[in-house]
């Protein structure tokens, strides 16, 4: 489509922003509210409820009845099957709104929304919904008068919070497993970008997934966030977002009912470019690509990239030549490659690591400014630091912004302990056509995921997650359903 019907299309939308609690739209019970506004160009999207305590406790409650009454939980594995992958056929249905809603909302490009972020969380959902049936329990190896049953059972009522750089997509790798297996959901989304969220929880309720089973709560992190973590009935949390506020989710658990707490967070990630790369160009439009995609917006983001001493100044060359094809853009024309930065607040948080960067010494070779300043949105141009030592500021702490560090080094054995030497363990790169090396770099890395040769490679069926303050467990694959139940042993007797 083009560019004017986006336009024209976003100013005929109208976002509901109640919340989506027991099958209902309502409002928050206190009648607050607070303004869901756009990064494109700072108008106001919706008047989104702003939960409390209490809102979180109905919907609790709602959760807690459609668990204990088994109206999903006791549905067959089949049964549940047809109805997520009924869900998964309306979320495609529903494509064009829910990709125009995460363009508006977080300023990602529409092309983007439409490409990757609609059809991987209907893919998310159906994937899931097929995998329930296909998943069997055990019989353990016991002696002959004994039979020691192994089940696996819902966890009960779980919340699921949700970062703001992939709202749709984020939700759906929560929400689907812990659906699947029969639990109840409550998902919080980021008051940054709540809009598909409370537009999803509609999709499930038409798909035929009963009233009670999946809530949407928008609200602020210490506000409905706090009020989720530290519930005495909810017993899992699943959080994306942070390494601080994962911190504290961490915490709230303990605190309260000692509840399952699993966090993907934050991510330094390395990208390591050997003399004897394979590909050149692949690898500088991977380093760049994969860097200023979702505006660098992503906790996997290889921000750090590591380029052996001899192919340094060629690698530089080629990556100046092409950064121009990230300028940011329109986000509702399609065309567009780089959209616009989540709100003012993230933008004057990376507009401060790129003034930190030049104070600190390191060489800046392009970008690091605002840009589309006319247009009332807030946009970065694609920034590369050059001359970058582990002792700055942008070399070791998350900017979550397009702003690539370039390091040198000569032996890879010291790139490797450099790579390693932050907080962070989410994911990482090497390019080499020496497969001994590669596999010596993936075994040395300390993160969840190697990139050998590229860095796009995804699929539904591999976990995501990461070591160290990257977080714990996995989402994606079906790994995802060990945060989601509990495992029964079931001991008889015989004879």
């Amino acid at each position: 489509m083009k560019n004017t019907k986006w336009h024209e299309r976003a100013a005929a939308l109208t976002p509901d922003g109640r919340a989506f609690i027991n099958g209902q739209r309502v409002e928050a019970l206190s009648g607050a509210t607070f303004e869901c506004l756009s990064p494109i160009d700072g108008r106001v999207l919706a008047a989104v409820a702003r939960c409390y305590q209490t809102d979180v406790n109905v919907a609790v409650d709602a959760a807690r009845q459609a668990f204990d009454d088994k109206r999903w939980a006791g549905m067959s594995p089949g049964d549940r099957k047809r109805t997520l992958i009924a869900f998964a056929d309306l979320v495609l249905y529903y494509g064009d709104e829910l990709a125009l809603l995460e363009t508006l909302d977080m300023g990602k490009p529409i092309k983007n929304s439409l490409s990757m972020d609609v059809p991987a969380a209907a893919n998310c959902i159906r994937w899931y919904g097929e995998a329930i049936d296909k998943i069997y329990d055990e019989i353990a190896p016991t002696a002959d008068n004994t039979l020691a049953l192994i089940t696996r059972e819902p966890v009960g009522v779980v919340a699921a919070i949700v970062p703001w750089n992939y709202p749709l997509l984020m939700a759906a790798w929560k929400i689907a497993p812990a659906l699947a297996a029969g639990n109840s959901v409550i998902l919080k989304p980021s008051e940054k970008s709540p809009l598909s969220a409370l537009r999803l929880a509609e999709i499930a309720l038409e798909a035929g997934i009963p009233a009670g089973v999946f809530n949407v709560v928008p609200g602020y992190g210490g506000e409905a966030g706090c009020a989720l973590a530290t519930h005495m009935d909810v017993d899992c949390i699943g959080f994306t977002g942070s390494t601080a506020v994962g911190k504290k989710i961490m915490e709230y658990a303990g605190q309260s009912n000692l509840k399952r707490a699993w966090t993907e967070l934050g991510g330094k990630s390395p990208n390591i470019v050997c003399a004897d790369c394979p590909d050149l160009d692949a690898a500088v439009h991977a380093a760049l690509g994969g860097l200023y995609y979702n505006q660098g917006e992503s906790c996997n983001a290889p921000s750090r990239l590591f380029v052996e001493a001899s192919i340094k100044e060629q690698f530089l060359e080629k990556a100046l030549s092409i950064i121009s094809e990230f300028e940011p853009g329109d986000p509702l024309d399609e065309a567009t490659v780089m959209g616009a930065i989540v709100d003012h607040v993230q933008m004057n948080t990376i507009l401060g690591y790129i003034e930190s960067g030049k104070q600190e010494g390191a060489q800046l070779l392009a970008g690091g400014a605002r840009t589309r300043v006319s247009s009332g949105g807030y946009y970065v141009t694609p920034t590369l630091f050059n001359k970058v030592n582990q002792s700055m500021k942008i070399a070791r702490e998350e900017i979550f912004g397009p702003v690539l560090s370039v390091f040198e080094f000569t032996d890879l054995d010291d790139v490797i302990r450099e790579a390693n030497a932050t907080p962070y363990g989410l994911q990482a790169g090497i390019w080499t056509a020496n497969i001994n090396k590669a596999h010596h770099a993936a075994r040395s890395l300390r993160v969840g995921t190697v990139h050998v040769n590229q860095y796009a490679e995804d699929d539904i069926t591999v976990p995501f997650g990461g070591y160290k303050q990257s977080g714990n467990g996995r989402d994606k694959s079906l790994h995802a359903f060990d945060k989601y139940t509990e495992l029964k042993t079931t001991w008889i007797k015989l004879g």
